[in-house]
């Protein structure tokens, strides 16, 4: 009875360990995660995809451009331009307002203007010359080639020189400008009198007295 007793229990504890066992080791196993899915991607309005996202500009300026690229050149640089005025350079205002002296150190006349060519280059130099204080005088065009400058030493000033005298100055033509060429013809045009006045009125006829009967 005991022997029977004890084998019964023993089958039993046997058929427990059975029955748990596949329950213990399934839950022991761990099953791998699924895999990911990757996010969805947006669509815009019309069923277009947006494009790729592009390096802000900022960060594009800060490249450095590729070995052996040279940098484009600053065009106004280029140009002709003057900066300074040169030795061998004279400003128009420079000679206006300048004496003219003769072989004997003797001042003649000032320069009043000077006559440039279209196409470049100082053709003349208008001296005034006679009169007092602008007074009776007269200009003289004297070639600018019968003219020599000469630089004072450690300033900008000029000492103009030519072959002419007071005397030949005197006696040369006198220099006329476009503008008093113009004026005169203009008063030399004589003025039509001959036309009335469209607003003049004709005297009225006087009346004849009626003869008596």
């Amino acid at each position: 009875m005991t022997k029977k007793l004890v084998s019964s229990v023993a089958a039993g504890a046997l058929l427990v360990g059975v029955t748990f066992a596949p329950t213990s080791f399934a839950q022991q196993t761990t099953t791998p995660p699924p895999p990911a899915e990757p996010a969805p991607t947006e669509m815009q309005p019309g069923g277009t995809t947006p494009p790729a996202t592009e390096p802000p500009a900022a960060d594009q300026a800060q490249k450095p451009p590729p070995a052996g690229t040279e940098a484009p050149a600053d065009t106004t640089a280029e140009a002709d331009y003057l900066t300074e005025q040169k030795d061998d350079q004279i400003a128009t205002s420079t000679y206006v307002g300048q004496s003219v002296y003769n072989a004997a150190d003797e001042s003649i006349g000032e320069i009043n203007d000077l006559i440039i060519k279209k196409d470049g280059g100082v053709e003349a130099a208008v001296i005034g010359v006679g009169g007092f204080l602008g007074i009776g005088e007269k200009n003289v065009a004297v070639p600018f080639d019968r003219i020599e400058i000469a630089e004072q030493a450690d300033t900008a000033a000029l000492k103009l020189t030519t072959t002419e005298t007071a005397d030949t100055l005197k006696a040369a033509p006198e220099f006329k400008t476009k503008a008093q060429l113009m004026a005169e013809r203009q008063s030399a045009q004589p003025v039509d009198t001959s036309t009335t006045s469209s607003t003049g009125t004709t005297p009225a006829t006087p009346t004849q007295p009626a003869p008596q009967q």
